[in-house]
């Protein structure tokens, strides 16, 4: 369902995929199935959004951003995707985010370009992020920080001291009092 006051340029869009009114859509984006894309969103040309994604009002998803499955993106969520913006210089390539499956973003939320947000994790409404967020990690604040970890069901697991796991990337992290660091 595409509302008849947006503007849907695109033609790579999902079955049952329903974008609201006054959003925009341009032509090389990618959406998939089942997807919610609220009132007021703008979606640039280089941009993959997977199935099952709800986008809330006020967002914009700016060239670089890879969106999987089953997220969720809350209302007035700003996304970055170049380190250095200035008025008509535009960089070769915009920095590439990925937003893992079924992590959650929450309201207001600064994401920093070039970022990898775990699967499963949760950023806090209002946070800036401005480093990897690893798998079911529960992040707040500006900057963010982590203040636990998260069950697939999106619950808050018990706190384990000093706990160790390594992220989708192969890299080691290391819980200690709430602090994350690199192995």
């Amino acid at each position: 369902m595409i509302h008849k006051l947006a503007e849907v340029q695109a033609e790579n869009i999902g079955q049952n995929t329903s974008v609201w009114q006054f959003s925009i859509v341009l032509k090389n984006a990618v959406i998939g199935d089942h997807c919610n894309i609220n009132c007021h969103v703008f979606i640039e040309n280089d941009v993959i959004i997977g199935d099952r994604v709800t986008i809330k009002p006020g967002v914009q998803i700016w060239d670089g951003l890879r969106i999987s499955n089953d997220v969720f993106i809350g209302p007035n969520v700003t996304f970055v995707n170049d380190k250095l913006p200035r008025s008509k210089q535009y960089p070769d390539q915009f920095l590439q985010t990925q937003i893992q499956e079924k992590a959650s973003i929450g309201a207001n939320a600064t994401i920093l370009g070039g970022l990898n947000i775990g699967k499963y994790a949760m950023v806090g409404a209002g946070s800036v992020v401005t480093k990897d967020i690893p798998d079911r990690a529960l992040v707040v604040g500006n900057p963010s920080r982590l203040i636990g970890w998260l069950s697939e069901n999106g619950t808050q697991m018990k706190k384990i001291k000093d706990f160790k796991f390594e992220d989708n990337q192969g890299q080691i992290w290391i819980e200690q009092n709430q602090s994350l660091s690199k192995a």
